[in-house]
């Protein structure tokens, strides 16, 4: 580690909480991505994460890997639906631990 700055991040995940419609991307209650170390983006061996869920999410998960100032709603607002409306899918963003990095390390 060098002796400048560090910010400290949360390691993600994003899960399939419930499908409310009929599943035609394949996805299932429990199935998952991870997002750690700022930037690294992986799903577990032999299963899928639909692209479009994922678009979904992209946006809010750099803010969810921040410490985030008391009242903010992205820290109790964890809930992002797949945009296909006959899916009716339902993912959460779960914060899976926190880990400091040095800035310059960051992407």
């Amino acid at each position: 580690m060098t002796d400048g700055p560090v910010t400290d991040l949360y390691d993600l995940r994003v899960v399939v909480e419930r499908i409310e419609g009929r599943s035609v991307c394949g996805m299932h209650v429990g199935d998952h991505i991870d997002l750690t170390e700022s930037n690294r983006l992986s799903i577990p061996e032999g299963k899928h994460f639909c692209l479009y869920a994922l678009a979904a999410c992209l946006p809010l998960l750099p803010a969810k890997q921040r410490p985030l100032p008391p009242g903010d709603w992205l820290e109790t607002d964890s809930h992002v639906a797949c945009p296909d409306p006959d899916e009716r899918l339902i993912m959460r963003i779960e914060r899976t631990g926190r880990r400091t990095i040095p800035t310059e390390e960051l992407t």
